[in-house]
């Protein structure tokens, strides 16, 4: 099978007020290739429980949280399981605590994951039904044009009304399934290594 030479990002919206998230049973990543579809590569939440973590953890215990979970990115949520913001291990050991002890003039023991997260209304997100019809390499070039290591991926809930979180794309989760091992969270870095791979012409 030949690679196709040109991928385009995925249609981008904003993640829904109110919006819930789907929860689990099992996924263990497999090997993909860039042609692969897009599916492979997403954490899907109908398989793997959300890490979620709420507004007002301190970031050191958001940090911890991610650690113990394996993962790099928590959705915040509210009492009722609706989705207020999206909190990413950059986010926490970035400038942006910096930034909120300088400004607000507090302590590193004060900030919360509500003062450095990204809310809901700036969440960038895909939507299942174009994710079902993509290819690795369109997830790629989303985040990439996103400027972003990690994606959410909607669907709509009809019983309950409500647009509701199905799945995440992680930038490092789509190397190491690319085969590409990673020695860096720094994003230009992640999609150098993987555009690298994806160059190579199909053996």
């Amino acid at each position: 099978m030949v690679a196709k030479t040109e991928y385009k990002p995925l249609p981008i919206t904003r993640l829904a007020d109110g919006a819930g998230y789907h929860q689990p049973t099992y996924f263990s990543p497999q090997p993909v290739r860039v042609d692969s579809p897009a599916l492979e590569v997403m954490t899907d939440l109908k398989l793997v429980a959300a890490a979620t973590i709420e507004a007002s953890t301190h970031i050191d215990v958001a940090n911890q949280a991610m650690i113990v979970r394996g993962v790099r990115s928590l959705l915040v949520v509210d009492a009722r399981g609706d989705v207020v913001g999206l909190v990413t291990a950059r986010d926490i050991l970035g400038e942006r605590p910096l930034q909120v002890v300088r400004n607000r003039g507090v302590r590193h023991e004060d900030v919360r994951v509500a003062d450095i997260m990204t809310p809901r209304d700036e969440i960038e997100v895909l939507h299942i039904g174009d994710v079902l019809r993509a290819d690795v390499g369109n997830v790629v070039e989303t985040l990439k044009y996103s400027g972003r290591q990690h994606a959410l991926v909607v669907d709509f809930d009809p019983l309950g009304g409500r647009q509701m979180v199905r799945g995440v794309f992680s930038a490092s989760q789509v190397a190491r399934q690319l085969g590409i091992p990673l020695h860096t969270t720094e994003v230009a870095r992640t999609f150098a290594e993987i555009e690298a791979v994806i160059s190579q012409p199909e053996v």
